[in-house]
């Protein structure tokens, strides 16, 4: 490591590369070599972030600005959520929650996010400002209509769309930095696992409260969930924001749990679930139901994947869990492609439908993604190459998937009609 760091000691982005991949190695090759280079401008950067904690003895905490934004962003994503209520809306004509739910819950998170880390350049304010007008004039002006599927398909890949949004926030609109890209997976992973927790935890307070009013004949059901709940669960992906962004060291630990704890569960499950579905000769080909049950299957295996990646590559030390995530994305790939055999038989026989397309291009973005991956894992297992790699063509291939939600979410009623 010592003259890996003397060789690319002039260029910052292999550095970077080489500490990622092992902190500890790196340390000790820099300072062996600091003597020769602490007069410069790279060996002082890199003494005062490597020794960064002691210099300036860095604690765990927040302070009460933190907390007042906390409440605000929640405050403001309750009461939007609440607009049906408050301006005395129809659900069942105006689909307010289909249209504008994912709006609303990423936008709280913008708030907090944007806050947090000091975005205010004006710019990029005004392209946030934008990035959800847009979208929420343009679902909200589409006709109600439950029985379109391309308004339909609207209004499924729409949280995906804003999710993208958000990550060009959390980025700072900077998409050429593949490192802040990683850190987004990895963000995600964290924000999922806090916020299941949190959900669990309110939960319990939710049982717990309307037990306890119960048992002195006070029945707080109704206001519970309207103003409780509803509030709280738009203001959970913020609070679980909260936790990653001023406790790191707490959140960087429970993704490698998790992902050491599902993958090989997940990949068990899988192989028993194949090898029933062959015992029982079940029919993705003219099965509909199957074929989408079977395609959410998918959708769920490859954020397993994704996620796992993001949990291993903070311990770097778990061959087995990287062999796990070979053979697992190994067959969802075999997965993949009985999905897209049985879609394109369906294509031929029964014509092309807003689902179908759908379907097809989804599952085409995921075969190409998982093909990278495996080969990636391929080399990370038996090329001695670094679980990173992965990391960093799942963060290139972000931009695809957010293209195509955004045709989706904008042309499909378009071109197949809102009818």
């Amino acid at each position: 490591m010592t003259n890996k760091v003397k060789e690319n000691i002039t260029k910052p982005e292999e550095l970077e590369n080489l500490y990622r991949t092992n902190k500890k190695t790196f340390e000790a090759g820099f300072r062996e070599i600091y003597e020769e280079i602490k007069e410069t401008d790279i060996g002082r950067f890199w003494s005062i972030r490597l020794n960064y904690d002691k210099l300036f003895q860095k604690t765990e905490s927040f302070s009460k600005t933190d907390i007042y934004v906390l409440i605000l962003a929640s405050i403001i994503a309750g009461f939007l959520i609440k607009i049906p209520e408050f301006f005395n809306i129809n659900l069942s004509e105006f689909l307010f929650y289909e249209k504008n739910a994912a709006i609303i819950v990423f936008f709280g998170l913008s708030i907090y996010t944007t806050w947090k880390m000091q975005s205010y350049n004006k710019k990029n304010l005004i392209y946030s400002a934008l990035a959800f007008l847009v979208p929420a004039l343009y679902i909200n002006l589409l006709p109600s209509n439950p029985e379109s599927d391309s308004i339909n398909l609207s209004y499924i890949h729409l949280p995906l769309l804003m999710w993208s949004v958000y990550g060009l926030i959390y980025m700072n609109y900077n998409t050429n930095d593949k490192f802040r890209r990683i850190d987004y997976i990895k963000y995600n992973g964290d924000l999922a696992v806090l916020s299941a927790l949190i959900v669990i935890a309110g939960m319990i307070l939710t049982g717990i409260t309307i037990g306890l009013f119960l048992a002195i004949d006070i029945k707080i059901e109704d206001f519970y969930m309207q103003y409780i709940v509803i509030w709280g669960a738009v203001s959970i992906p913020v609070l679980a924001s909260f936790i990653i962004y001023n406790y790191p060291s707490l959140t960087n630990k429970i993704a490698p749990l998790i992902a050491n704890i599902f993958s090989p569960l997940v990949l068990i499950t899988l192989v028993i679930y194949l090898v029933t579905i062959i015992l029982l000769g079940k029919d993705p080909f003219n099965d509909r139901d199957f074929l989408l049950i079977f395609n959410l299957m998918l959708l769920g295996v490859m954020g397993i994947i994704v996620f796992s990646v993001s949990g291993i590559s903070k311990n770097r030390k778990q061959k087995f869990n990287k062999l796990i995530l070979f053979v697992l994305a190994f067959i969802t790939i075999l997965i993949d492609l009985v999905a897209l055999s049985a879609i394109f038989y369906r294509l031929g026989e029964y014509g092309i439908t807003p689902n179908r397309v759908a379907v097809l291009g989804s599952n085409l973005l995921i075969f190409g993604n998982l093909v990278l991956i495996l080969f990636d894992l391929y080399k990370v297992n038996f090329r001695n190459s670094e679980i990173e790699k992965v990391e960093t063509t799942i963060s290139r291939y972000l931009p695809v998937y957010a293209l195509w939600t955004f045709l989706v979410v904008f042309f499909f009623p378009l071109i197949f009609g809102m009818n």
